[in-house]
């Protein structure tokens, strides 16, 4: 590959990239694109000259609050998508990421989100509202609840909604909450939000199906170092939400333990090599817990609670009894 031609890649693969970060936020500086890009701001001009060229419509501003954006222009860039394309595209992504098709789903549908034009956007939701999908044992969420809140942590701004607890309350009965979101979680079971909780000043992880009366403001805020969203949720639906917790030692390598626990079930930490700590927890008591691990397989230890023990030994005996009380098959005979 001569000079030329290697420089030519190298355009290239950073317009794309540019193209990428426009696709993840509403609104990126031109310093801040240098920044990622490792050029110059002049640079990342001829490189949105570039794309506006080949028909994504990049819009620049100036002032507080300004910066480059990929807009809904009049026409799909050329060479992606016709009017059909993107409507049975986003009518797919739409109503599977409400049925549960996981976050993927939602990646790819906020991304066209960016470029879906105005006129076909009522179009995708009236034709999403005619999907069905059977039952598969997730609590259904509404696609355009995702599609805010995606929207939300795309571009960065503060979101606000009403969310009520685990204690049967209607919807719309909740308490106001007001966060910087940060990411969409999806477990086997439910969507998830991590999200910094402004009033209590901590991390929060919020079931998407209990929030009601979305709105996302204009506010843009600071991102702060956050936590793994996919871990930090995980242990919260295992562990955290629960009121009866408990935490083993199994006698067999952390792969082998995830492979038969549903991530929404415990969360599993290496000890070793052929060792890990199961954490996890039940809404009706601690047998319920000991009896999830005890059908792993595996040979375990009690470590806490302190009463967990003493529940492991009761039922220990009422297995022997139930046991003993089944008589022995009679010897075969010899022939």
């Amino acid at each position: 590959m001569d000079e030329a031609a290697g420089q030519e890649r190298g355009t290239t693969e950073r317009v794309l990239t540019l193209l990428g970060l426009l696709q993840q936020r509403q609104v990126w500086t031109g310093p801040e694109l240098a920044g990622r890009l490792g050029v110059t701001v002049r640079t990342v001009r001829r490189d949105v000259e570039r794309l506006r060229a080949l028909g994504y419509p990049v819009h620049a501003g100036h002032g507080v609050g300004g910066g480059y954006r990929l807009g809904p222009g009049r026409d799909l860039p050329p060479l992606l998508l016709d009017d059909e394309e993107a409507t049975a595209t986003a009518v797919s992504l739409l109503a599977g990421a409400g049925a549960g098709a996981g976050d993927a789903a939602l990646r790819a549908l906020t991304k066209l989100d960016q470029v879906l034009p105005t006129r076909l956007r009522h179009q995708v939701r009236t034709l999403s509202g005619s999907v069905e999908f059977f039952p598969d044992g997730r609590t259904p969420v509404d696609p355009d609840v995702l599609m805010n809140l995606a929207r939300a942590c795309r571009d960065e701004v503060e979101a606000g909604f009403a969310y009520r607890r685990g204690n049967g309350g209607a919807v719309g009965d909740g308490v106001r909450r007001r966060v910087e979101p940060y990411r969409l979680v999806a477990s086997d079971r439910r969507w998830y939000l991590l999200a910094f909780d402004l009033d209590r000043e901590d991390w929060r992880s919020f079931r998407v199906d209990r929030m009601s009366d979305i709105a996302a403001r204009t506010w843009r805020f600071r991102p702060r170092p956050a936590p793994d969203a996919a871990a930090y949720v995980q242990e919260g639906v295992a562990s955290r939400v629960y009121p009866h917790q408990a935490r083993f030692l199994v006698h067999a390598p952390a792969a082998t333990v995830r492979a038969r626990l549903p991530a929404s079930a415990a969360v599993v930490r290496p000890h070793g090599d052929d060792r890990c700590e199961v954490i996890s927890g039940a809404d009706t008591s601690l047998d319920a817990v000991i009896m999830h691990v005890l059908l792993l397989g595996h040979d375990f230890e009690a470590l806490d609670p302190p009463e967990l023990v003493g529940r492991c030994r009761v039922l220990a005996q009422q297995l022997l009894t139930a046991g003993a009380a089944i008589a022995p098959a009679p010897d075969a005979q010899e022939p």
